[in-house]
């Protein structure tokens, strides 16, 4: 038997899995929504030919829905390919720079950047320091304080320039349009 993966995210009880005493009936096909026992429920629901499905087991009493299951599975699977559709996914650009780069360079990448913000990328900018050019500590942080000052017409930044192993990183988000 295959086992899929949606179908471990969406499980419900339905009609005899439900083992409380009363439960909270709600819906388009109920006269009266409110609070009913359990065997009058499943009654109710097998006179309509539909299933008793909980929907809410933490409530109290458990809030239950009188519906087709089959239906009210591909209804939920349907939310949360909208829900997932949605979302945005953050996308991290990375830049990298030299302690001793040069303006036509610094140039060259600053456009870079202005364009990955104007996307909506986050921009992550880094100095690499490589053998004894950690001597320069000072300069990778201009240079990333530079970048970040001109580009604040599109972005801003997150943190200020910290020092990890053998890179100078900061983060700039883009700004939200209005």
């Amino acid at each position: 038997m295959e086992n899929n993966k949606d179908d471990d995210k969406l499980f419900f009880r339905i009609n005899h899995q439900i083992r409380v005493r009363e439960v909270r009936l709600v819906g388009d096909n109920i006269e009266t929504p409110g609070v009913y026992p359990i065997q009058q429920a499943l009654k109710m629901a097998d006179e309509l030919e539909l299933d008793l499905v909980e929907i809410s087991p933490k409530a109290e009493p458990p809030v239950c829905r009188i519906i087709d299951y089959q239906k009210f599975l591909y209804q939920q699977k349907k939310k949360q390919k909208e829900i997932k559709a949605k979302s945005v996914k953050v996308v991290v650009k990375e830049i990298r720079f030299g302690p001793q780069t040069d303006e036509h360079d610094f140039q060259f990448k600053l456009r870079h950047a202005e364009k990955f913000l104007e996307e909506g990328a986050k921009v992550k900018a880094y100095v690499f320091f490589k053998g004894r050019s950690i001597l320069f500590k000072e300069q990778g942080e201009i240079l990333l304080l530079k970048l970040a000052n001109e580009l604040e017409e599109v972005g801003k930044l997150d943190q200020m320039p910290k020092l990890e192993g053998k890179r100078m990183t900061i983060f700039i988000s883009p700004k939200k349009k209005k």
